[in-house]
């Protein structure tokens, strides 16, 4: 019996001291990471960003780049790319990636094999940001489903994203290629801040010192 207490002791100390997962809704700076998916709340003080879903492209010490996957613009892929190899017959819809230079084109393709010029994000996507790339990707006949074309993106300097989310500015969900492709980008946003706010309800209230347990 007292062995049995000592492996049970052993074993809740090491649940208690190690480090927690990173779990999807976070509002930790430390669990930014590329590829990971941030929301932001409700009455975000920043216009640019009202009811944003981005998808960090790019993250390091040098700062982030981030695409909203959630804005779709009324311009199509054949419209928009007018003389680009490729873009010809494509109807589907160029999001807006963010404020930041509007006219730079850039892409995310979801692939199983690294497509040529295209740098890794996570799992199996990845970012385009060379011409070629993105016409190889177009005259290839990547499907809407695996490959998204973005005009601007959304960028922060170094530490500017973490101090954003320290002042609560931004939840933070771990990847999933079902919502950086997802099928409805319009409703993206309300769905995912409608998942948070079930989960802050959902979860018990934090036990301060003094306080019954």
């Amino acid at each position: 019996m007292e062995f049995r207490r000592a492996i049970l002791s052993a074993l809740t100390m090491a649940f208690l001291t190690s480090p927690a997962p990173c779990t999807a809704q976070s509002m930790r700076p430390e669990d930014l990471a590329q590829g990971k998916i941030i929301v932001t709340p409700r009455d975000s003080p920043d216009p640019h960003f009202a009811n944003s879903v981005i998808v960090l492209a790019n993250y390091g010490p040098s700062g982030a780049l981030g695409l909203m996957i959630h804005y779709k613009s009324d311009l199509t892929i054949q419209k928009a790319l007018t003389g680009l190899k490729g873009a010809e017959k494509r109807t589907d819809m160029v999001f807006v990636g963010g404020p930041v230079e509007i006219p730079m084109v850039l892409a995310l393709l979801r692939s199983k094999s690294t497509p040529e010029g295209a740098s890794h994000v996570t799992g199996n996507l990845y970012l385009m940001t060379a011409k070629q790339s993105i016409t190889t990707a177009l005259v290839g006949g990547r499907p809407a489903s695996d490959l998204r074309i973005f005009i601007g993106y959304s960028g922060w300097g170094p530490g500017q994203l973490e101090r954003e989310v320290r002042r609560s500015g931004w939840f933070i969900f771990d990847y999933d290629e079902s919502i950086v492709f997802d099928d409805h980008p319009d409703t993206l946003w309300d769905r995912l801040i409608l998942k948070t706010e079930r989960r802050i309800a959902l979860s018990p209230p934090p036990i301060h010192a003094g306080q019954p347990k």
